[in-house]
């Protein structure tokens, strides 16, 4: 009976387990004998702003789905990572939680490893406002010597509308600027950040016509994980990549962007400058269909 009770009320069986994990006097609770581990149901129900009732019920599996605003309010109670409160969601309502943007523009050493070994192809990782935070000694070469840039200037957007190498790398600026704007719109509300786009998107309203006309377009591409993209290069002249995105693990706010060279020649090519000093006038890339 015990194992089918778990398997019906498994919201119930978490709820028990997380609060089991507290420690009441370090959250202000009295340290007085307790008869099992962690806090009372009265007390997350205190911490919760909810009624000891409802939670009550909660781990008992009735009354219910809970609202989403109550299983925040159970998660902060809880002290629950992001990880955890996502099972949360997933437990009580069967979908993850909206997502919540938090600016972080660094990287852990694991993924600049993880660039780095993908040389001679290309690779950033972009946050979901598309500065990029990241990137390896091919795309120093062959997008842009972004090292060279203040932090807060290594942003594709800007680069596209704003720098004249970008549009002289492409050979259809149009059609990619359009492109990488549906994109970006996706990037953007997927991860929670469509708030913080507007100061960037006030900016290159202003200094570029082309950009507010095609932002009041509202167009929105996608998916756009994979294409295959052309570029100008001032050295190599033509080169063609093949552009994958892949979410990267635990950060919804960061993508990380692959240019694999379509040809083995290419690759060659690209390794060639990878043993010469990085060239700052190397072009910036986006995806063309």
């Amino acid at each position: 009976m015990s194992a089918l009770v778990t398997h019906e009320n498994r919201l119930g069986v978490y709820l028990r387990d997380r609060r089991a994990k507290l420690d009441p006097a370090a959250l202000g609770f009295p340290p007085e004998r307790r008869r099992t581990a962690g806090l009372r149901r009265e007390e997350v129900a205190l911490r919760a702003n909810i009624s000891p009732t409802w939670y009550t019920w909660l781990e008992q599996g009735r009354g219910g789905a809970p609202s989403a605003d109550v299983l925040d309010r159970i998660a902060r109670a809880l002290m629950l990572t992001d990880f955890e409160r996502e099972h949360l969601f997933l437990l009580a309502l069967g979908r993850p939680p909206e997502v919540r943007y938090h600016k972080n523009d660094g990287v852990t050493p694991r993924l600049q490893r993880v660039l780095d070994a993908l040389d001679p192809s290309p690779a950033v990782i972009r946050t979901a406002l598309w500065d990029v935070v990241a990137w390896n000694r091919a795309a120093t070469v062959m997008l842009m010597d972004y090292g060279s840039l203040p932090p807060d200037q290594r942003n594709i957007l800007r680069f596209i509308f704003l720098d004249p190498r970008a549009r002289a790398a492409q050979y259809d600026w149009e059609s990619v600027a359009r492109f990488a704007l549906g994109s970006f719109r996706v990037d953007a509300v997927r991860a929670g950040a469509a708030a913080e786009v507007d100061s960037l998107v006030e900016e290159l309203c202003r200094r570029s016509p082309e950009f507010r006309a095609m932002w009041r377009d509202n167009d929105v591409r996608g998916p756009h994980g994979e294409a295959v993209k052309h570029i100008r290069h001032p050295t190599l002249g033509r080169i063609a990549f093949e552009y994958t995105a892949f979410a990267v693990d635990g950060r919804p706010d960061l993508s990380l962007v692959v240019y694999n060279p379509a040809t083995r020649q290419d690759a060659e090519r690209i390794k060639s400058l990878l043993v010469e000093p990085a060239r700052p006038e190397a072009p910036v890339l986006e995806p063309t269909r």
